[in-house]
């Protein structure tokens, strides 16, 4: 079988995306059920919640990106860092699903670095709020935001990231 089926039904083809069958609800929901950290936080944290923070700290004009950004793992699950930066295949495979996505969605190519720098702001607040004291630094490069994190259930991050979308989408 080279095709996934999406929570509303859908077939999608990872390894050859199509723009007319991205769906946000599959998004949203997929996401919200993604635990970040590959599930080392100290309680759930979904990516959806994730995405509705970093298209709350970005540039207006990048919103849309910032909720988006990691919308390919809702069809083809995350990777550490570590692990996805060693992996040029897959690299390429998101980009491709991404680009699909923006296609869909009707935003430019690739993701604006405003979008990536307020990711590593979010992952700097991530560590702090949600993860255990670190045996050695992280190596981040940004500074955590001031406020911290209390992590939403799953249906309360998916209600959250299709509020946020139709909101940007007007």
């Amino acid at each position: 079988m080279s095709w996934i089926q999406t929570y509303t039904g859908k077939q999608f083809w990872p390894l050859d995306p199509r723009a007319e069958h991205v769906d946000i609800a599959d998004i949203a929901h997929s996401l919200s059920l993604q635990c970040r950290f590959n599930g080392h936080c100290r309680s759930f944290y979904s990516v959806a919640e994730h995405c509705v923070r970093v298209s709350e700290i970005v540039a207006a004009e990048h919103a849309l990106w910032g909720l988006l950004h990691d919308a390919g793992e809702a069809y083809l699950a995350d990777l550490p860092r570590p692990i996805k930066g060693r992996l040029d295949a897959y690299g390429r495979l998101e980009d491709r699903v991404l680009a699909k996505i923006a296609e869909a969605f009707g935003l430019s190519w690739p993701i604006p670095a405003d979008v990536h720098r307020a990711d590593d702001i979010l992952l700097a607040t991530e560590s702090r709020d949600l993860m255990a004291a670190p045996p050695a630094p992280w190596g981040l490069r940004e500074q955590p935001l001031a406020a911290t994190i209390d992590p939403k259930p799953p249906e309360d991050a998916e209600r959250a990231y299709l509020e946020r979308f139709a909101r940007l989408r007007g």
